[in-house]
Order: C-alpha cells, then structure tokens, then sequence
C-alpha cells in the first residue's frame, strides 16, 4: 500500500509541471470531490518547495499516511541523515500553538510506531508562510519541545541548519517500506473503526503480539456458528492489563454491526467513565468530520449513533428487568464483565434502589438469564481482566463460570487455557475442573501481551512480580523494561509533576492519579473525594483546567480503569503499604485508619494499585510523600517501608 500521495526524488519533483504533481495527488486522495481549498493549498505547497528545495538532494513525499492517527502529514522531505516532517499553514501569519503541537505529533508517533523512523533524525517543521522569520532553538527542536518555524522564503535555510554533510545516509527504500506498528489508545481505536477503518489497519502486526484480528477471527466464528446451528454460545475474552481487551470488544461489536444489522450487536460497560469518554470522543469526532468534509451536523445528531453504539449495561440491565421478553439484541458485548455484582450485592442493589424484593440472582446470571429468553441463537462475548476487581460486590470470573454450571451448562462455552492456569482469574478447583470438562479452549481468546504500554511489554509482569513482593523477579524485570519504559520514584509532588511534564512531548497526555482511599494525601493537595468529570479530564485540550494537564484534578481507579494516559504521576496512599514484609491494608473513616481484614477487601485493594500502575501507556512517575510526625494518621512508618522497596528494587529515585 502506498503510504503517500506522491514522492519523488527531489531533482525529479523540481522537474514535474506543478499541474502533473496535483493530478496525482488528486487521483490518489479518497474523497475524489475534491474542494477547491485543498487544491489551491497543494499548488501553494509545491510552488514553496520547488523554490526552497532547488540545489538539495533527496526525497519527498505529499501526504504521508499517519494511521494511528488517521491522519496525513503534508510533506517529509529526506535530505542526507535527516528526515524533515513538514506541516503547512498556508496563509498564516503566526506559528499557532495547536500547528506546533500538530506536526510535533506526527512526529513523535513515526519515531513511536515506523519501523525505519525508530533511530533516524527526525526533524518537525512548521511552515508558516506569511509570518516573520524567526530563531529556532535547534536542541529544543530536537527534543521534540517545540517545532523549527519557517516562512515560505526561509525554508532552505531552516533544512540546513540541521544538516552537518553527514555520509551516513538513509535508505529511503527501506525507511519507505518499513513496517508501521500502531498501537493507539482506546479513544483513537475506537474513532478509527467507527468510521470504517479495520482493526488491521490501527494495531500492530508484529509476530511478539497476539494479533487482535486473531481474536476477532475466532469471536465471529464462534457467532457464525451460533447463528447456523441455532445454539447459545459465550465466551470469555481475557488479558493482561493494556492487552486490548476493550478494542476486542469494540472491534467485534462494530463488525458484527456492519455483518447484519438484524444481530443488533451492542458493547456494553458498566465502567462509567469509560462509557462517557468513549461516546463523548466519538460525539466530537464526528461533528468535526463532518464540518472538515462541509456538512453541518449538531453535536446532539451525533450523539445519537454514538450512544447507541457505546450502552451502559445498567441500563441494558434495567430495561430488562421491565419486561421478560427476549431483547433485540442477538450479539451482546460485556466490558469488565469480571466486574458483574455477586448475588448479594445484586440483591441489595435491586431492594435499595429497585424496590425489588425477591431477587436472588448474582448479575452474570441475570445477563445470561436475559439473552438465554431468545429461543434460537444468541452470543455473550464476556472481556475479563485478570485481578481487575477493584469494589465491593464485583464478583470476578467465577461468577459466571458458577452461573453457566449450575443453570445454563447446555450453552456452548469457549474460554482460553490461561483461565484455567492462572489464579488470577479462577481459584476454584471444582469449576476449573467442570471448565475442562464442559467447555471449549481457544488460545485465540486470551490477549498475552500489553499493547497500551508500547515501550515495554514486560510492564504488567513487573507490577504483578512487585505486588506479590517477589523482589527478585520484580528486579530483574524492572531493568529489562527501564530503557524502554522510565519508572521513577520520588518524595516530592512538584518534582513528580514537573517530570512528567518534561518527559511529554505534542499532546502526549499527562495526569495525577490515586487510589479512591487514599485519603490522607489531602494535605499534598490531592483531594481523592473531588470527583472528575471524565470526558473532560481525558479529551479537553491542555488550556483547559478541568483537564488531565493541569494535574489538579485526580483521577482514581474507578475513573480511570480500562482507559490510559500517556505519562502517569501515581500518589501511593497510606492505605496500602508496606509493614515490615507485607502489605497493611487500610481503610479512613472519621479521623482514623482502620484495619481491613477481609481477603475479599484486600484483594480489591490490591487490585486498585494494580490498575494505577498500569495505566501510563509511556512511562510514570511514583509520589511517595514524607510522613509526618505531628499528624497522627501520617505517622513515617506509613510511607517509608514502601519507598525503601521500591527503592531496592532498582527503582530510580529523583530529586
């Protein structure tokens, strides 16, 4: 697949009539109703760079394809050891904010994800062609802390002065033919195949990852058959954290949407937050689509597809509990199905909040109650996270393995063999047993390798090796991944803060996050009781101070699980540290802590530290604050331990 309009060696681009070069760009452009904006723009761009190019030697490209993205950068130029990423604002007379962070962007995501940019010089250019010359501060430009600036007069110049005669040259062929690995957060995954894009084209494809379109594969077997053999199916989507589960889920939601309308197919959540970023993010993409291609559609109209596409399962839930008849759906989705409410839970819920009396199902069995009214076929694809349960109530894997066993063994259940091996997902022995028994293993099923932490796959190994304080394993898990995925570890908020705003280049996303029961990190100015609203910390710009940049506003685990950030500052609470050589868990009531003694609540307490730590798809940073001697419910002993351990397990320390 060509990954742009056209390229050319430069000598040959100089030679090319200005009319040859827009036919090709037009013919290979996919909205062929071309606009006469965007042609005026090209012939601008060509006339610019045939002045500024002559005498140069190397390549060029128009509209080198950013898939992550979705996006197309308007021209990279190759000169020498160097390859220029050139952002045009034609007409502008200032270097706006938003076009530096723009092509700074894009090339940040070649230097993340293309294959031959991974250890080339890669230099961002924004071309404003009627503002003033300006300097450039080439080291600042280098680290990719702002963009060299260029008129339409001064752009030779800008190109040199990053060139130093050297011999050691790109091979175009190679960078051109290189392989692009994407892996985009959920938000992006979830815009791309909402407008059509496979899950081919926004994952990445090397052979260290199970390939998502694997899972996909195997699923939509799993629903043909269903469907021709007239039978009820469900299978149980599992991962490590950042594996992909959530893009699984929407990935075969979407399909089965476009396979047959008639199926009704639907991803439901009941991780609020996720649910509204998630809507909201596809809410504004498709306004702005539409208003890029000059139709005029309200953010209200869009709203609509996107929150039928995108359900909370409670209300799925409720509307059901209404009537007893079979629902319209045949293809039903469950994300964090590990979090579904035991039967006491449930039955609490419905009595308090329903004014049911006599419920007495857990909430897998009710949803599977639901879907089994249909009397021909239907699908339940459940995505489990392993060690996901972070509140009261959730009931884990076993409580749909229970549910299936007891009540509905005649359903055909496809799982993989990590279910069965690995504790963190099933401990009872008698239902791993009827599981062997009774089910199907498909190994497509389970998602082995994270994708949200790109830089280093080891990264859930080591949080898990770090939580069970296995310190030899942690250690030498950590240095395999500390190149690739900095982890720091500091005393000191604003240093953390300050960190992680340097490490942040374009729009990568920075935040400050903590467990929901860390409450006496209030004196540090991280008020864990201040609820966020999602939508906005996660997508609003960095102007705006409701967003995650601005690091006032915190995220915790329950806002913040099954969705990412780029470069986390973790707060670790005295609710679950260190004593002597295990964990004390804790809970704050009134104006003091207090023991937690159920297995049940430390697990989920476990589990919160384990999704905070996860979270940063690039790197964090870990805040431990200093005890004090004059609070009693901050004594040293709280903090002090855990930041020791951490320390010995190689952990980096700023200051």
């Amino acid at each position: 697949m060509k990954r742009a309009y056209y390229s050319n060696k430069i000598d040959q681009f100089l030679n090319d009539s200005v009319s040859s070069i827009i036919g090709e760009l037009s013919m290979n452009h996919s909205n062929r109703s071309l606009d006469e904006l965007q042609t005026n723009a090209w012939k601008k761009q060509i006339e610019i760079l045939k002045d500024q190019l002559n005498g140069l030697q190397g390549q060029i490209y128009f509209e080198f394809a950013i898939p992550r993205m979705g996006k197309r950068v308007d021209n990279i130029v190759i000169i020498e050891d160097t390859a220029f990423i050139i952002e045009f604002k034609v007409g502008d007379g200032g270097y706006e904010k938003y076009a530096i962070e723009q092509v700074i962007d894009y090339t940040i995501d070649l230097k993340n994800f293309h294959e031959g940019s991974h250890f080339v010089k890669l230099i961002p250019i924004l071309v404003a062609t009627n503002a003033e010359i300006t300097s450039n501060e080439l080291q600042e430009i280098i680290n990719y802390k702002t963009a060299a600036k260029s008129n339409k007069n001064n752009l030779q110049d800008v190109i040199k002065s990053f060139l130093n005669g050297n011999d050691n040259l790109i091979d175009v062929d190679y960078w051109e033919n290189s392989i692009y690995k994407p892996t985009p957060t959920i938000v992006e995954a979830a815009q791309a195949l909402y407008k059509g894009h496979n899950v081919n084209e926004i994952t990445r494809s090397d052979s260290g990852a199970i390939n998502l379109s694997k899972t996909a594969t195997c699923i939509n077997e799993i629903v043909e058959h269903s469907k021709t053999s007239k039978s009820k199916s469900i299978c149980f989507v599992t991962g490590v954290p950042g594996a992909g589960k959530t893009l699984a889920g929407l990935n075969i939601a979407n399909e089965r949407m476009n396979t047959d309308e008639d199926e009704h197919a639907v991803f439901l959540s009941g991780n609020g937050p996720l649910v509204d970023v998630l809507r909201e993010a596809l809410t504004r993409d498709e306004v702005q689509t539409a208003k890029e291609s000059g139709e005029n559609k309200t953010k209200k109209q869009a709203a609509i597809k996107a929150n039928a596409f995108i359900q909370n399962i409670h209300h799925f839930r409720d509307d059901n509990l209404l009537s007893e008849k079979a629902p319209i759906e045949k293809v039903v989705v469950f994300d964090e199905a590990q979090r579904a409410w035991t039967m006491q839970q449930a039955s609490s819920f419905m009595k308090r909040k329903k004014g049911i009396e006599d419920f007495n199902m857990s909430e897998p069995e009710f949803l599977i109650d639901v879907m089994n009214r249909h009397e021909d076929w239907c699908t339940i694809i459940c995505l489990i996270g392993g060690g996901q349960e972070i509140n009261t109530g959730e009931a884990g894997l076993e409580e749909w393995i229970v549910a299936l066993k007891e009540h509905y063994s005649e359903w055909e259940i496809h799982y993989s063999n990590l279910i069965t091996e690995n504790e963190n997902y099933l401990k009872q022995t008698e239902l791993k047993d009827w599981l062997t028994i009774n089910a199907n293993i498909q190994t497509d099923l389970h998602l082995a390798v994270s994708v949200r932490s790109f830089r280093s796959e080891k990264l859930s190994d080591f949080i898990h090796e770090l939580l069970d304080l296995k310190k030899d394993s942690a250690n030498r898990l950590y240095n395999e991944l500390k190149h690739d995925y900095p982890i720091v570890l500091t005393r000191n908020l604003e240093l953390a803060k300050q960190w992680i705003k340097n490490k942040a280049k374009g729009t990568e996303r920075v935040g400050l996050i903590a467990s929901s029961g860390a409450r006496r990190l209030r004196p540090h100015g991280i008020d864990v009781k201040n609820e966020i609203e999602a939508a906005n910390w996660f997508l609003n710009d960095n102007e705006d101070i409701r967003s995650s940049y601005y690091m006032e506003d915190i995220a915790t685990e329950f806002d913040i699980q099954g969705l990412e950030i780029d470069w986390a500052c973790v707060a670790w609470g005295a609710n679950f540290h260190l004593n002597s050589t295990t964990w004390k868990y804790q809970n704050f009531k009134g104006t003091k802590w207090q023991n937690i003694n159920k297995e049940i609540d430390k697990s989920y307490l476990k589990n919160t530290y384990r999704v905070l730590l996860t979270r940063a798809r690039q790197g964090m940073v870990i805040f431990i604050p200093e005890g004090c001697a004059s609070d009693k419910t901050r004594p040293n002993e709280f903090y002090d331990n855990t930041y020791k351990y951490l320390k010995k397990l190689g952990i980096e320390e700023i200051k």
